[in-house]
């Protein structure tokens, strides 16, 4: 195949339109998980600030049991792997995972190395950078987002609270949120866009492969074959005909051509059903 005419011209043009489509394929496909990795992480973000919202009055009266209530039952929605608060020093007060409870939180893990990786702790962190992806215990993936619990007026001046003014940041609010059924939509998206990428590949090259067999390599093939009819001295009896414009004229002309040579071999004169090449 990669002999003839058609093959060396159809397989280039098959790798081409090929790669072409695989590599848009790509870039859609990276274009749409940018934007969903974008929404979850502002969608996590949204959600620790509702949160820190609606624990805000609780922490000003220092009612611990109304604080655990709100965060164990925001921690039963769908998806929400776990939520913890921990002090300044690093112990968790209150978690959606009992087990959590007064433990210490290791500084070097996910989320707290961001903050803790001088010698300094950073005190103030973007949005987009309060926002990690990370697998968890479990090997699932998980989107975590953990926000600084700054102190304000109304902290230091409450009867109640012993923080002094100059404390900037009094604890640290973590939540962690499944991905798993993220990811299961992305599994499904990217199953339909290849079913959709094989679907155009086999239009596509089905499609130019086709018209490309009609228009061009049939009709070179037929001039081939009036060539070689025309060097063995067997031409037909009538002028070919049903060629493109183009290799019509080619193909009349090699007709002529052919009978004048055979006329002048025979000693006569150019035979009557030679005709013009079409202008």
């Amino acid at each position: 195949m990669f002999k003839s005419l058609a093959g060396r011209a159809l397989i280039p043009v098959g790798i081409a339109v090929t790669g072409f489509v695989v590599v848009c394929f790509l870039m859609l496909y990276s274009a749409i998980k940018n934007i969903v990795d974008r929404d979850s992480a502002v969608n996590a973000t949204n959600l620790a600030d509702t949160v820190l919202k609606s624990t805000r009055y609780a922490m000003l009266k220092n009612d611990n049991e109304i604080l655990t209530t709100i965060i164990h039952n925001v921690g039963q929605q769908k998806g929400v792997e776990h939520i913890r608060i921990f002090n300044k020093k690093g112990i968790v007060n209150i978690s959606t995972h009992a087990e959590e409870l007064n433990r210490q939180v290791d500084k070097t893990a996910e989320g707290c190395i961001i903050c803790h990786a001088g010698k300094v702790p950073v005190s103030t962190l973007g949005r987009m950078e309060q926002v990690r992806i990370f697998k968890n215990g479990a090997g699932e993936e998980t989107i975590s987002i953990t926000t600084p619990i700054y102190n304000e007026p109304e902290c230091s001046n409450a009867s109640c609270h012993v923080h002094p003014a100059g404390q900037k940041v009094l604890g640290t609010l973590d939540i962690g949120l499944s991905r798993k059924a993220l990811l299961e939509s992305m599994s499904s998206i990217r199953n339909q866009m290849i079913a959709f990428t094989l679907m155009i590949l086999v239009l596509t090259v089905g499609g130019v492969t086709a018209l490309l067999l009609r228009s061009v390599f049939q009709p070179l093939q037929k001039l081939s074959s009036l060539a070689l009819q025309a060097e063995s001295d067997e031409l037909p009896a009538t002028p070919p005909a049903h060629f493109p414009r183009e290799l019509d004229r080619i193909a009349q002309s090699l007709y002529n051509l052919s009978k004048k040579l055979r006329a002048a071999r025979n000693g006569t004169d150019t035979p009557n059903n030679s005709i013009d090449p079409p202008s």
